[in-house]
């Protein structure tokens, strides 16, 4: 049993558990971490992906309620029938540029010092776009959302594609610029994760052909219900965070990390 490659799968699966529903950028810190545990190559971009379905997952487990609430109304005219298709008008401005963009921007964008660049450019944006957005809205709950507000939302998500910039964070600054209240705009972001990083996970995961050794497919497992269960307390403390604070603090902190990979990146250099 390679017992390394289960401590780093624990380690990374903590990462993504903590980084994917906040707005700080999961991509990029899983690239940042890859790097600093030295943990790649095609099972550990794999293995990245399939644990964002654990980080799903929580979000499935935490919503169940109202998501079996709309499935019971999800006929033409009900609430569920509504929220739903706002969902999916939101996922089609990601569909196109994924189609198009996405080899590209995995082979030109997924390095440290691209994504150091988006945590900082992204958290002076948040910074201006809470000050100027946040207490502007008129949507107080996500089955108020209409279609331009959701498809204003889906362009946003967009953004999410530079790794660093966070689709957490591009879904809510949409939001806010769109008219929902923070808790709106944090549960669309939450729902309209679900079918955008499971088709990005299957998509991803179609590409790979690995035969997986035992200790491999533990570290899956184990990177999985990591995943899952710091995703569970990472979400819940989030939103009871919204109620009460800004987003402020999160913009400060990607700031200071990308000012300090940047920094480390120029000192390398030299």
């Amino acid at each position: 049993m390679d017992f390394l490659l289960i401590l780093k799968a624990i380690i990374v699966g903590i990462v993504e558990g903590i980084t994917e529903f906040i707005p700080v950028s999961s991509t990029g810190h899983m690239i940042i971490a890859q790097d600093f545990l030295r943990f790649n190559g095609p099972f550990s971009n794999m293995f990245i992906e399939f644990i964002q379905l654990g980080a799903i997952l929580a979000i499935v487990f935490l919503y169940w309620k109202k998501i079996k609430g709309s499935l019971k109304n999800l006929m033409p005219g009900k609430w569920g029938f509504k929220m739903w298709f706002n969902i999916f008008v939101a996922c089609i401005p990601s569909v196109i540029v994924a189609f198009f963009f996405k080899d590209y921007i995995e082979e030109n964008l997924f390095s440290v010092p691209t994504v150091a660049l988006a945590l900082v450019v992204g958290g002076i944006w948040m910074i201006y776009a809470e000050k100027k957005y946040r207490n502007n809205f008129r949507t107080e709950t996500i089955e108020d959302v209409n279609v331009i507000q959701a498809l204003k939302i889906g362009c946003f998500q967009c953004l999410a594609f530079w790794p660093g910039m966070s689709r957490s964070a591009s879904t809510i600054i949409g939001s806010w610029i769109s008219g929902l209240s923070t808790v709106a705009a944090a549960e669309f972001s939450f729902f309209l994760a679900i079918p955008v990083m499971i088709g990005m996970s299957g998509l991803s995961l179609h590409h790979y052909n690995l035969a997986f050794t035992s200790s491999q497919i533990v570290a899956l497992a184990v990177g999985f219900l990591v995943s899952f269960i710091v995703a569970l307390i990472v979400v819940d403390r989030f939103m009871n965070f919204l109620k009460k604070k800004p987003m402020k603090v999160f913009a400060i902190y990607r700031i200071i990390v990308g000012v300090l990979l940047l920094g480390l990146g120029l000192v390398h250099i030299i």
